[in-house]
């Protein structure tokens, strides 16, 4: 839906990005078929990865909410710089026993995470490798996860600390910015509050029930 929303628009993708994550990896995939553009060039990292949900790794939501209680697993979940507590380090779901992060130097590779250490692992690749690609007057197109999103969303719209970890993004739901030459966020009329810079492309209906069902993902108890 994704990829037919953005040939819809018209929109000529000339580079794309995307975690290391399966989930990102397809999306991405599925979206540049359904947009007759599947060549083009695509780049992994690991910067783009969700949140990094520490000692929660591995437990369904009840084993969670029993473990911890549903009010502290809410308050890690919706807080900006509190992050869970870090996963043992001989945990089965430790990501430094996975192939894909062999390359990382170990003290890169994150035990735990709040929002506030997600933008702080982001806006170094934001900067340094996707902002040149804009400044060169590229379409780009990332396809990441809910927290990374919500970083680069941040830090274009300029969202506060308190309000950002409460911004639902809907899933599979592209969200499209025009940036000036100094790319600064061009207003759009479309923007639904506390947008005021990035629209949704879709049905508006859909897209509010596509964000409440995000909502209702992190709800516990």
């Amino acid at each position: 839906n994704a990829g037919q929303l953005i040939k819809d628009e018209g929109l000529k993708l000339d580079v794309c990005y995307t975690s290391y994550l399966k989930r990102a990896i397809k999306t991405t995939n599925l979206a540049l078929e359904a947009a007759d553009q599947m060549y083009a060039p695509v780049n992994k990292t690991w910067r783009l990865n969700e949140r990094m949900y520490g000692g929660l790794t591995g437990l369904d939501k009840k084993e969670t909410v029993v473990k911890h209680g549903a009010d502290q697993v809410l308050l890690w979940r919706r807080s900006f710089d509190l992050p869970p507590p870090e996963i043992d380090d001989d945990s089965e779901y430790h990501p430094k026993l996975e192939a894909k992060y062999a390359h990382l130097a170990p003290e890169d590779i994150p035990k735990t995470e709040s929002l506030k250490t997600v933008i702080e692992r982001v806006m170094p690749y934001w900067e340094g490798t996707i902002m040149p690609d804009l400044k060169a007057g590229k379409t780009v197109f990332v396809a990441a996860h809910g927290n990374s999103i919500r970083a680069i969303v941040k830090y274009i719209e300029g969202i506060e600390d308190d309000v950002i970890p409460g911004l639902e993004i809907p899933t599979g739901t592209p969200l499209v910015y025009m940036l000036d030459a100094d790319l600064k966020p061009i207003a759009c009329d479309e923007a639904v509050a506390p947008l005021k810079y990035g629209r949704y492309l879709g049905d508006a209906e859909k897209i509010k029930a596509a964000a409440e069902a995000v909502k209702n993902q992190t709800k516990v108890g």
